[in-house]
């Protein structure tokens, strides 16, 4: 097993908002051994000594709203794409992933066993993938990527699709067994309109609270949970009455939604950075025209809802969903959020709080004995300027996943 020891560090402690100086850490495999204090941590017997030279050292980032087989912002035409070649575009997208900081990643539709294994077993250089599979949407939702004049469903399961159309209680209890049976660690629901669906409207909910309630039960009775894409609080609110756990995007809740959130104990995924990516480069990404005007009625509305959420106290966690080129836009959600937020509540998004939300708590997003070594060492100091971790190509300086240094 290598050992691996990095002394002369100051570690980034996200709950308790500081840097502990003078520290050293020891990995063994893929696991933290041991921290402490850079003169009791000795160099006798490890295999390799990385010297931090009092550079801020941080557990590795999560972000809980990706879509690693995204390699299009046109999904009409993608699910006609091999799925041999999906794979390569996904292990391009997770290994940038990856360089930028992020060890740990939720994907919200796509990503299968497959590609976990494949990370798993380093045959792809990516990020940790906790997978849902496919998401599971109604007839005309969010999920959908038929056109008006389209009426056939495919039949049988498709590699390359994000989602899957179902209707009525049963038709939503086998979906959810089918994710559970390929290995989902939670399953996604399309609870209202969105944008880079062709039908549906924004302002629309999506299953009935019978059939949201199947779908939560069947997810619980495997130990896993429901999260839930919505844009208003009736959507939002309708989903956290019936169980949903992690509410995705939200940006046109109102001051009924928070209290719920609280009431729930559920989680908050804002996903700012990619309307902004949408608006600027979706057209010449393959966002068809009619989703691209959809980006503007929840562009403006993301940060009032982010700020109401924050000062409610509502749990967030760090989310992005982008798609084709705009995954290089995945750090800048740390700027857009400093607009409403404090840098550490922010690094708390992407580590602590992502962690429970995965239910990883630690195992990721801390710096402690047994978590898994996903290790960052940074130039400067994210609690204070959250630039350092918005601009990764002048900050970050090495990137450590499950003990493995990123070369």
């Amino acid at each position: 097993m290598p050992r691996i020891l990095f002394q002369n560090a100051s570690i980034l402690d996200a709950e308790a908002e500081r840097l502990v100086p003078d520290q050293a850490v020891l990995v063994v495999d893929d696991r933290i051994a041991e921290v402490g204090p850079t003169h009791e941590l000795h160099t006798n017997s490890v295999d390799r000594v990385v010297d931090v030279h009092g550079g801020v050292l941080m557990p590795g980032l999560i972000d809980c709203h990706v879509h690693v087989t995204a390699a299009t912002a046109d999904l009409s035409q993608q699910s006609e794409w091999s799925p041999f070649y999906l794979a390569g575009r996904a292990g391009e997208i997770m290994r940038g992933m990856l360089e930028r900081g992020f060890t740990t990643v939720r994907d919200a539709a796509g990503g299968d066993f497959g590609l976990a294994r494949a990370v798993e077993e380093a045959v792809l250089d990516g990020p940790r993938l906790v997978f849902g599979g496919r998401a599971l949407s109604q007839t005309g939702g969010h999920g959908d990527g038929r056109s008006r004049g389209r009426t056939a469903l495919e039949p049988g399961y498709s590699f390359t699709t994000m989602s899957v159309v179902c209707d009525g209680v049963a038709e939503v209890r086998r979906a959810v067994r089918e994710e559970i049976k390929r290995g989902a660690q939670h399953i996604k629901l399309m609870l209202s309109g969105g944008v880079a669906s062709p039908t549906d409207r924004v302002d629309s909910t999506q299953f009935s609270l019978e059939e949201i309630r199947a779908a939560v039960e069947e997810a619980e009775a495997a130990n896993i949970y429901v999260m839930g894409h919505a844009y208003t609080a009736r959507a939002i609110n309708r989903a956290l009455e019936c169980g949903v756990r992690s509410i995705e995007h939200g940006n046109l809740m109102d001051s009924t939604t928070p209290p719920l959130f609280l009431k729930h104990a559920a989680f908050y995924v804002p996903t700012l950075v990619t309307y902004s990516a949408l608006a600027e480069i979706g057209r010449e990404s393959g966002l068809p025209a009619a989703s691209h005007a959809k980006v503007f009625d929840v562009l403006d509305a993301g940060l009032r809802a982010l700020d109401m959420a924050d000062r409610a106290g509502v749990a967030i966690a760090y989310g992005t969903d982008l798609l084709g080129a705009m995954h290089a836009w995945q750090s800048r959600e740390f700027k857009i959020r400093a607009e409403v937020q404090r840098p550490p509540a922010i690094v708390k998004a992407a580590t602590t709080t992502a962690a429970r939300l995965l239910r990883m708590d630690g195992q990721i997003g801390v710096i402690a004995p047994g978590a898994f070594a996903d290790l960052l060492v940074l130039d400067g100091n994210p609690l204070e300027d959250i630039n350092v971790l918005a601009e990764p190509n002048q900050h970050l300086t090495t990137v450590m996943k499950s003990g493995r240094i990123l070369t």
